[in-house]
């Protein structure tokens, strides 16, 4: 506290005041801007120079090599390779010219942006082949089958095409995947003739919903269809090569484990055990699939970085702990280095057993270097671990960036990474005596772990989840906390002593402990799904909102000084950008036949006229993206539709009808009354009416429409001018597209807007 005194040389007054006299303005006690700004800038200058500092570029490349695969993928046409190619190498030697100056940082994340745009491109390039572009009948196939999916209700295989007879279209396909009956998939390596019918690539449900005709591409298939009729397999011409004979062996591989496994579990713990060790997932039943996703514990399905770090982890611990039985071998020899070169070969058989997914190939680089560091006395979990192993994964896969599995992977593990390295050490740096010690003693700390771990990565991939899957999970870190221990304890050390005993005949009893691991793993998800508002429902939202949050997370991530919390500022900014998104008014198929629109209630109602065009697994999609809880077969999607034979009309929101004409009789009345119409109908001369037809369907996809004081903004799955191998411009591409439906004009006089009796009728 001040005292009042006198002072040698200076007037009577208070000392130790702050701040001084001299500096106090006359307006007031605050210290003015030149005080204030000067000591902040040099604080954040400080922290700038801690970020840029040695060793601190790294994590920093995979990010810019990222940004320019995302800038590929965001093209409107196809780029020049060549150019593409020549800049990237341009900039990396003029990175490499300013390596001894400041300006190497900014130089190295150009070329780094440089280089993503330009492996995409190769990527492309390197496997490009043909896509259809319109449905053929009856078309006469024979091939070699690559691989075969078994499903819950159906089969599926992927046949390498050898030749291809159809009376119309001359598109040459590479490879097709198609859907036989349950039970009558040939086998992988079989040379066959069938007969299908083929269908272009899945087009987007709707605006801004995944690309599945994108994923096809880079898998090398160019149709999907089902088979019409037998399939007669028979002697191939030629050879079908080693990457042929490797397929047939590993499917032969996972088809005698699945058998094994059938002789002790049945039902859904023999689809979650086989998933667990093979990756093959498909067989699952929906109600326990979507429990598990409910409840936050679909990861476990997905063979991903827990899967690959459990059976590293159990291979090194075993493997060890059998070589220092041997005291010579303890004392002469780095047996630390032997188990980790166990746990290499034990991660890369099980990358391959299990189909080797961007998930899996992702873990096992990560799993590698980590691993390869054990080996060279280096220190294993760190950023640039993971730098490493996404720098693989993007060289080799491209296209892994745009997946949900790659986004939510890498995202978990640098919450993880970023916990081991910043939090561990700062929860737990307290003397012997502490609490936090003692509790350490009972558990506590590998409680706390768990508890953290699940926490970490559950916020981490909630912006992935809710963009992709339009839903969280409130109840993740409870799920995992009661189920995982037992995954990892018992379900996958039994998993891993089964396919060790398999060849000695003694597997089952290992089945029979995982049967009961997976047993507690469904009642969790079961119970957790079961709980109120579990499912956590998000609307659909754009990529900005995406991509604002993944930077967020980056700067929680990598950052060590303050300046890390503006990446949470950066997530709540994404969070209530995507909160604030509108949702469309109307929803419009890629084929025209099913159509949404918001009624007067504000939920999404159904238009479908023609007879057995209802698409559940477009609905199932629409739905979801509303964050709608109806199931696609509810009775309350048709409430207010009015449909007959000629087509289906219905009352909006704001009071306007919307109609669906099927024959030409109804377009008349339609467009009399109606403010949009969506037919495949030749339309009237001077309708009034906003029309949708079924060639701009063709050309642009689904649509989503929202009214506006102009009219509807029409925003389509696939705008004019977007041209993409995956996706190819029709040939007659209109300049009449546009992103705006001129407001129906309505004439000086009263219009009579009630529907006709017969429309009033329900729809069947």
């Amino acid at each position: 506290m001040a005292e009042q005194g006198d002072i040698s040389g200076q007037k009577r007054g208070y000392v130790g005041t702050w701040p001084p006299r001299s500096a106090a303005p006359a307006s007031g006690f605050a210290p003015s801007r030149r005080a204030f700004w000067p000591p902040l800038i040099e604080t954040l200058r400080r922290w700038v120079r801690a970020e840029a500092g040695a060793g601190r570029l790294l994590p920093w490349v995979p990010i810019a090599f990222g940004t320019g695969i995302a800038f590929y993928f965001a093209a409107d046409h196809e780029p020049v390779l060549t150019v593409a190619a020549a800049a990237a190498i341009v900039l990396c030697a003029v990175a490499l010219l300013l390596r001894r100056t400041k300006f190497l940082p900014i130089a190295v994340m150009i070329a780094a942006v440089a280089a993503g745009f330009a492996v995409a491109a190769w990527k492309t390039q390197r496997i490009a082949h043909g896509v259809l572009a319109r449905p053929m009948f009856s078309v006469s196939l024979t091939g070699f089958v690559e691989t075969r999916d078994i499903r819950e209700r159906t089969d599926r295989f992927v046949l390498r095409v050898v030749t291809m007879d159809s009376a119309r279209g001359t598109t040459r396909l590479e490879r097709v995947r198609l859907s036989v009956k349950k039970g009558t998939a040939p086998a992988v390596g079989s040379f066959v003739e069938l007969k299908a019918r083929l269908l272009p690539p899945m087009t987007p449900l709707r605006p801004g919903s995944y690309d599945f005709g994108r994923d096809m591409f880079f898998a090398g298939i160019g149709a999907s269809g089902f088979v019409m009729g037998g399939i007669k397999a028979t002697a191939p011409p030629e050879s079908g090569g080693f990457r042929l004979r490797y397929s047939a062996f590993m499917q032969g591989l996972r088809d005698a484990i699945d058998a094994r496994i059938a002789t002790v579990l049945e039902g859904d713990k023999r689809a979650i055990a086989t998933a667990l060790l093979t990756g093959r997932r498909d067989a699952i039943s929906q109600p326990v699939n979507d429990a598990m996703f409910v409840s936050g514990l679909g990861h476990v399905l997905s063979i991903s970085g827990y899967h690959m770090a459990v059976v590293a982890g159990v291979v090194f611990f075993a493997v060890r702990a059998l070589l220092a039985l041997f005291p010579q071998l303890t004392v002469g020899y780095a047996i630390k280095k032997w188990s980790a070169a166990a746990a290499l070969g034990a991660a890369a058989f099980y990358l391959l057993l299990s189909g080797a997914e961007v998930a899996t190939q992702r873990s096992f680089f990560m799993t590698a270097v980590v691993l390869i560091a054990v080996m060279v006395d280096r220190r294993a979990i760190t950023f640039r671990t993971l730098a490493v192993a996404a720098l693989i994964v993007l060289t080799i896969a491209p296209e892994a960036l745009v997946h949900p599995s790659f986004q939510m992977s890498f995202a978990a593990t640098l919450g993880l990474v970023a916990l081991v390295q910043i939090g561990m050490p700062q929860m737990f740096a307290t003397p012997d005596h502490s609490g936090t010690a003692r509790v350490a003693l009972w558990g506590g700390r590998e409680i706390t772990m768990l508890l953290l771990a699940s926490l970490v990565a559950g916020l981490a991939t909630t912006p992935y989840a809710a963009f992709h899957f339009h839903r969280v999970t409130p109840y993740g870190v409870l799920a995992n906390l009661a189920a995982m221990p037992v995954v990892s304890a018992i379900v996958m050390p039994a998993g891993l002593l089964g396919l060790v005993a398999m060849p000695f005949g003694f597997d089952g009893f290992f089945w029979a402990i995982m049967g009961l691991g997976i047993d507690w793993m469904i009642w969790v998800t079961q119970w957790v799904a079961a709980l109120p508002g579990a499912v956590g429902r998000v609307p659909a939202f754009g990529v900005g909102p995406l991509i604002a949050a993944s930077f967020g997370i980056i700067l929680l991530g990598l950052l060590r000084t303050p300046l890390r919390w503006s990446g949470a500022a950066l997530v709540l900014v994404a969070a209530i950008w995507a909160a604030r998104v509108p949702q469309p008014d109307i929803l419009i198929s890629a084929d025209g036949r099913n159509v949404g629109v918001r009624g007067q209630d504000g939920r999404l109602q159904l238009m479908h006229a023609a007879k057995g065009s209802r698409d559940a697994f477009l609905l199932k999609e629409w739905l979801s993206a509303d964050a709608d809880p109806r199931a696609a077969s509810d009775a309350s999607l048709t409430a207010g539709v009015s449909c007959d034979d000629s087509g289906c009309i219905m009352q909006a929101g704001g009071g306007a009808f919307i109609a669906q004409s099927l024959k030409p009789e109804a377009l008349a009345d339609d467009c009399e009354r109606a403010v949009l119409i969506v037919t495949a109908r030749p339309v009237p001369a001077g309708c009034a009416a906003s029309v949708i037809d079924a060639d701009r369907l063709r050309r642009q996809g689904a649509m989503a429409l929202r009214r506006s004081a102009q009219g509807f903004v029409v925003d389509a799955a696939k705008p004019k001018g977007i041209d993409r191998p995956w996706s190819p411009a029709a040939a007659d591409d209109s300049d009449r597209d546009t992103a705006l439906l001129a407001p129906r004009i309505v004439p000086p006089r009263t219009v009579d807007a009630t529907p006709a009796e017969a429309d009033l009728q329900a729809d069947e």
